[in-house]
This record gives structure tokens, C-alpha cells and sequence, in this order.
């Protein structure tokens, strides 16, 4: 059995399950994580964040529910408006850094989410993703490459293609994968002690 992270990495909830993922991935290290790209912000939704009237007010939810913080420079981006959300370029980092570790995907979504949220970086930009990689320890010209290869926007069509494939309609949702059995173990919001239940349920 593994888990399979849905999430999308411009998702104010999927931040808000940072926490709860970094502890339900450190009480079972004998668990692999996939973590999947959603597309949450493609097409005719790639639209500056003020056409989003309902930011602030969800990410204050957000923090209530989930304790999830979100820094200043972020905040900054919000009330100025023009910041565009791309969900393809963010599907192609976490794509690249994803290939430089496989085995720490869940630790490089949080910190994909961390570099927005809390440093206000744009996840479209190959030097947020280089700084991620850096601090992760990880060849971050490797890294930026794969970002910015002829190949990366189908990695991102693959992760699209992936989480319709697990049913996937809302981010964040986490899986438990068993062969073709697949349960949703947490959806939205979750604590680790939530989702602890509903896999000893399994």
C-alpha cells in the first residue's frame, strides 16, 4: 500500500494541509508517498488574483481551521492583485524536483507551498524552484533544467492526467492505494490523527 498526495501547489487548502501531511508522512516512514500535480489554475482560470474575490477571506478560514500561516510577502502579492496563478508551471516544478527525489516528494510539495505562501515566490519562476532545491540539498541546476525542458509541460499534462485518474475532483486529497483499491483518506482538511483512523480502518 502507498498514499497518493493530490494536491495543487496555488491550493490555500493544500497549504493548510502542510502540516497534517508532514505528520501523517513522519509516523509512517514505511509508507511511499506519490504526490500528484492537480490543475487547479489552467486555461481561462490563469487570471490575476484579484478576479478571485474570495482569497482573503478563505485564507483566513484556512489558518483557523488548520493553524496554516501565511507571510507577509504573500499577503503583499494578494492585496496588489496582478499576481497571475499558473497551475501547469507550478505541476512542472514540483515535476523536477519530484525527479531529483522521489523519496522526499511530500517534504518538496510543503516547500513548494512554503515558497509561496510564506516567501510570496512565484512558482512560475525557475529561481524559486533553484532556492526549494538548494535548501532541499538537491542538484539544483539539475532541478532547474527539467523545469524548463521542451518535456516539462507533459510531465505537468501527465500529473493532470493522474489525479482525474484517481478520481481526484477537490485539493487536497490524500489516497490510500492498494493495488486497484483506491480510498479516500482525507479530503480538504484532516488531522494526522483523522487519517491515522480511517487507515487502521483499512
Amino acid at each position: 500500500m502507498k498514499l497518493a498526495y493530490v494536491f495543487d501547489a496555488y491550493c490555500g487548502w493544500s497549504h493548510g494541509f502542510s502540516g497534517t501531511l508532514r505528520e501523517v508522512s513522519s509516523r509512517h516512514p514505511d509508507l511511499p508517498v506519490e504526490v500528484v500535480s492537480g490543475g487547479l489554475f489552467t486555461g481561462g482560470r490563469r487570471v490575476p488574483m484579484s478576479a478571485f474575490g474570495y482569497i482573503q477571506g478563505a485564507n483566513q478560514q484556512i489558518s483557523q481551521v488548520t493553524g496554516a500561516s501565511f507571510g507577509e510577502a504573500y499577503q503583499r502579492l494578494a492585496d496588489e492583485g496582478s499576481f497571475v496563478m499558473d497551475s501547469e508551471a507550478a505541476a512542472r516544478g514540483m515535476a523536477a524536483l519530484r525527479q531529483a527525489a522521489p523519496d522526499h516528494a511530500a517534504e518538496l510539495a510543503i516547500a513548494l507551498q512554503h515558497a509561496f505562501y510564506v516567501d510570496g515566490l512565484s512558482l512560475s519562476d525557475s529561481a524559486t524552484h533553484r532556492k526549494v532545491a538548494q535548501e532541499a540539498g538537491l542538484d539544483a541546476d539539475a532541478v532547474v533544467a527539467a523545469f524548463e525542458s521542451p518535456e516539462a509541460p507533459y510531465t505537468a499534462a501527465d500529473d493532470f492526467h493522474r489525479a482525474a485518474e484517481l478520481g481526484v475532483t477537490g485539493f487536497p486529497t490524500l489516497l490510500a492505494v492498494d493495488g486497484e483499491h483506491i480510498t479516500v483518506v482525507a479530503r480538504g482538511h484532516a488531522t494526522a490523527d483523522d487519517v491515522d483512523r480511517r487507515l487502521a480502518a483499512l
